[in-house]
């Protein structure tokens, strides 16, 4: 989907690309190829031309970095299906002073955790998340990125948030209510409140406790992969239709 967007150029917004598309050129190759396309002079299209041989390389080198703040936050799932290797999941959870405990971050492989007293330093998280291109949450803007920054990991990488993008598809509420929606199904067990399990794993130093909430926060990473599969699949499909 990234080789046929053409919103990272300057002045172009969805209906310009919009009628890139109509007019034949469906991909970056088809607009070099093409000499002359209507609503862009001469001077533009020569412009144009550098810059998607820029992002040709930007892709070449991995680096999804290239493309934010070029391409609208709300279109940066484009992205998704070219650096779906290089993607992280990320889902953090607080106590009830909102100070992070747990920090989930997963890959298509595995969920690793960093945990508040055991082996929460930022360097080793910040080095976890350097193995990716591409961090994606639910609702991190607002919620997980800001307390990360908090805990002095101010993050250089390109973001997507899946909230907005789950309203645009009528998936409104939590990632819990999201998952209902989906039918994205977790054991009964992990419907708990994370919050208080870590109260009770703090009181007691009882590993169980721990353990569901480290289970519950796998759950949240791996259902954030599901979510982010279905919101590119329908996404792809609502831009194809306009």
């Amino acid at each position: 989907m990234i080789r046929n967007t053409f919103l990272f150029l300057d002045k172009i917004g969805r209906r310009k690309e919009s009628l890139i598309w109509q007019s034949g050129i469906k991909d970056w190759n088809d607009f070099l190829k093409t000499q002359k396309i209507n609503g862009i002079s001469v001077q533009s299209k020569y412009y144009y031309d550098r810059k998607i041989r820029e992002a040709q390389q930007a892709l070449l080198q991995e680096n999804a970095f290239y493309f934010n703040g070029k391409i609208p936050s709300i279109e940066r799932w484009r992205l998704y299906h070219y650096f779906k290797e290089n993607c992280c999941f990320v889902d953090i959870e607080t106590d009830s002073y909102g100070r992070i405990t747990v920090v989930g971050i997963a890959d298509s492989i595995m969920t690793k955790h960093f945990v508040r007293g055991i082996n929460f330093e930022s360097p080793s998280i910040k080095n976890e998340l350097q193995k990716y291109t591409v961090i994606i949450t639910f609702n991190g803007s607002s919620f997980d990125l800001p307390k990360l920054k908090k805990e002095g990991l101010t993050l250089h990488h390109l973001h997507i948030d899946l909230k907005p993008l789950c309203i645009n598809l009528g998936l409104k509420g939590g990632l819990k209510e999201v998952e209902k929606i989906l039918q994205l199904k977790r054991p009964a067990h992990l419907y708990g409140n994370p919050v208080d399990l870590w109260k009770s794993f703090h009181a007691s130093g009882d590993r169980e406790y721990l353990d569901l909430l480290l289970d519950y926060n796998r759950e949240d990473c791996e259902n954030l992969q599901n979510v982010m599969n279905y919101v590119y699949k329908e996404m792809s499909n609502k831009l194809y239709k306009h």
